[in-house]
This record gives C-alpha cells, sequence and structure tokens, in this order.
C-alpha cells in the first residue's frame, strides 16, 4: 500500500523559510509524478509544484514562482518542497500526492491517486 509522510511544517514568521520533505514507503518515489498542494480554511485545495516522473520537470503556481523549489531525493525516496519568503497568505495544510507514470505533471489535484495526510504550515508575525 502506498503511504506517504508529511514533514517539515510549523510556525515561521513573514520572509522566514521552511523545507517540506514528502516520505515514500512502500513504492519508489522516482516513477510517480508528485505534487504539493495547499488548502487554507474555508478554499478549495489548490496545486502548488510538482515534479514528473523520471526527467523531473517542474511546474509552479504563479503565487510561488520564484520563492518555492522542488526537488527529489531519490537517496532518501523523499520530494522536498523548499519555501523561501513566505507571507501570511502562504498558510494553509500542505499535502503531497502522487500519480504514476507521467512524464509531465500537473497542478490539479484531481489528476492524484495518491494523498498524504497533510502539515500545517502558518506564517503570522
Amino acid at each position: 500500500q502506498l503511504q506517504f509522510v508529511e514533514s517539515g511544517g510549523g510556525l515561521v514568521q513573514p520572509g522566514e523559510s521552511l523545507r517540506l520533505s514528502c516520505a515514500a514507503s512502500g513504492f519508489t518515489l522516482d516513477l510517480y509524478a508528485i505534487g504539493w498542494f495547499r488548502q487554507a480554511p474555508g478554499k478549495e485545495r489548490e496545486g502548488v509544484s510538482c515534479i514528473s516522473s523520471l526527467r523531473g520537470s517542474t511546474n509552479y503556481a504563479d503565487s510561488v514562482k520564484g520563492r518555492f523549489t522542488i526537488s527529489r531525493n531519490n537517496a532518501k525516496n523523499t520530494v522536498d518542497l523548499q519555501m523561501n519568503s513566505l507571507k501570511p497568505e502562504d498558510t494553509a495544510v500542505y499535502y503531497c500526492a502522487a500519480v504514476f507514470g507521467p512524464s509531465l505533471c500537473e497542478l490539479s489535484p484531481y489528476k492524484y491517486n495518491y494523498w498524504g495526510q497533510g502539515t500545517q504550515v502558518t506564517v503570522s508575525s
């Protein structure tokens, strides 16, 4: 059974950084496109960033371009999201998700089959 564990969330001040990690058990992440999504209270779940399987093409929401970076660590079987220059509007529960195979990735949550439980990110002064 595919399982994820997200980690790295927390409470930070505006302008600070966090690094989220999505760790997998039971399967090899590099065969899957992996997406990071977020959901704030009262809002729909939105795509933040994704990385395709194998060749590692990436995609970012306009709201995070230049601030967030997604990357794979195949040795650890994780996909990480480095978040810099955080803003209060980045506050949300962050989820990682996976879909087997695609060489391109998309930011629509409906494209992903497997989901983690989420980690809370709060940006506040």
